[in-house]
């Protein structure tokens, strides 16, 4: 009874006992149980190729060999899709024929795992570096890179594959949007940089390197006094008629009226507006948090606008609860009725800079306005500062010369001179 026993409890024994041999299928894979974190099931026709079933319960598939003189231990995968037995048998011969040839099939797999998709990396980026070192605003623009301009083109190319030439030909394709041109290479120079970091590429083979980006224009655009009252007209036309959402028309207000940027408008909650200090306390803006001080016009206008119940924020989107998100449509609208298809919202915050220096402010005090971090962003307005010098340059000289023109001898003397 006692053999018997024995021989029952043998036969009915799951083979993980470590140094075990038998051909491994399905169902002996199935039997192994982390009894020990050691338990390993070796197979009985490849050697080398086994199964462990680590503590956790999950088994690997498994391959043991010598590499130049070492004993190596390489992981094929965990056992489920796609990895079965069959599939793990197939990788394991694979990676010994690598090392028939002299290779290293360690290298060679980690290669191969190395080996993902530019539009897998686009993922990786926007994930696990835009999402967490990005402003929302740059992270749309990434995105809006990644998945307009960049997959379409690159996304099914391995990351390690793809050379200068393939970059440059993108690039070339956007040649009539030079400015999107290049910021789609610069958005693919960031993603291959980060490559290298990761792994996935070579260090030193950013294929964006000695791409020549394209010119880019300087636009600087300014509304004239006619343009801006055109616009006013347009925007209370807009409130009165109740064509445009009195939000949208209040967020063109406060650009124009503040020099602030769009995202900073759009995303304004009541508690950052200090009404009785004249000022709006931004804890987040491009250059980090950071006072937009208002003036009466601005004050008004935020008096004016609507609170919604349960909205935090200063312009409403029809969602409760949510903020306007898009200004671009009711923009073009408006512009258009205005007569001022070429002005771009942004240009209503260089707008703000030109009539401050048009009113005699000095740069570093515009700059101070505007929020800028570094002189040289708002030297870009050091020509406007020559118009009230020389209008100021004009006046006295006009006094200088009534003053001296004052008679008719004087005015004889002085030809007599000339």
């Amino acid at each position: 009874m006692v053999a018997s026993g024995i021989g029952n409890q043998a036969k009915t024994a799951p083979p993980y006992i470590k140094g075990m041999e038998t051909k491994i299928s399905k169902r002996a894979v199935d039997q192994l149980t982390p009894n020990h974190p050691k338990t390993i099931l070796w197979d009985s026709e490849l050697k080398g190729f086994g199964v462990r079933c680590r503590p956790s319960g999950a088994r690997f598939y498994i391959l043991k060999t010598r590499i130049g003189g070492q004993q190596r231990w390489l992981t094929i995968g965990r056992h489920g899709s796609p990895w079965t037995p069959e599939t793990a048998r197939r990788e394991a011969l694979r990676l010994l024929g690598l090392k028939a040839t002299g290779l290293d099939p360690a290298t060679q797999r980690d290669r191969q795992k190395g080996a993902i998709t530019v539009a897998e990396l686009g993922v990786k980026f926007l994930d696990e570096y835009v999402a967490q070192y990005c402003k929302p605003t740059t992270a749309e623009l990434y995105r809006y890179a990644v998945e307009l301009h960049i997959n379409p083109v690159l996304g099914r190319q391995h990351v390690v594959d793809v050379t200068r030439p393939d970059v440059a030909r993108l690039h070339h394709q956007l040649r009539d949007r030079p400015y999107q041109a290049n910021r789609v290479l610069a958005v693919i120079s960031k993603m291959m940089n980060l490559a290298e970091a990761w792994g996935l590429r070579p260090d030193g083979t950013n294929p964006v390197r000695h791409i020549k980006k394209n010119r880019e224009a300087k636009r600087e655009r300014y509304l004239t006094d006619e343009e801006l009252q055109r616009l006013g007209t347009v925007l209370v036309d807009g409130h009165a008629s109740q064509a445009e959402s009195p939000f949208a028309l209040a967020a063109i207000w406060l650009l124009i009226l503040t020099g602030a940027r769009l995202t900073e408008v759009l995303t304004l909650k009541w508690a950052y507006v200090d009404i009785e200090n004249s000022v709006l306390h931004l804890p987040d803006s491009k250059t980090g948090a950071k006072p937009v001080y208002l003036n009466v016009a601005a004050i008004s206008l935020l008096q004016s606008i609507p609170r919604m119940e349960g909205n935090p924020y200063v312009i409403a989107g029809k969602i409760a609860g949510a903020r306007l998100i898009n200004l671009q449509k009711p923009w073009r609208r408006l512009r258009k009725q205005a007569g001022l298809e070429d002005v771009r919202i942004h240009d209503l915050r260089h707008s703000f800079a030109s009539v401050a220096v048009g009113s005699g402010m000095s740069l570093p005090m515009i700059g101070k306005l505007l929020g800028h971090t570094q002189p040289a962003t708002t030297a870009r307005y050091t020509h406007l500062a020559a118009d009230p010098m020389r209008a100021a340059s004009g006046l006295v000289g006009a006094k200088i010369d009534s003053l001296m023109r004052g008679g008719e001898s004087s005015r004889r003397r002085l030809r007599l001179v000339e």
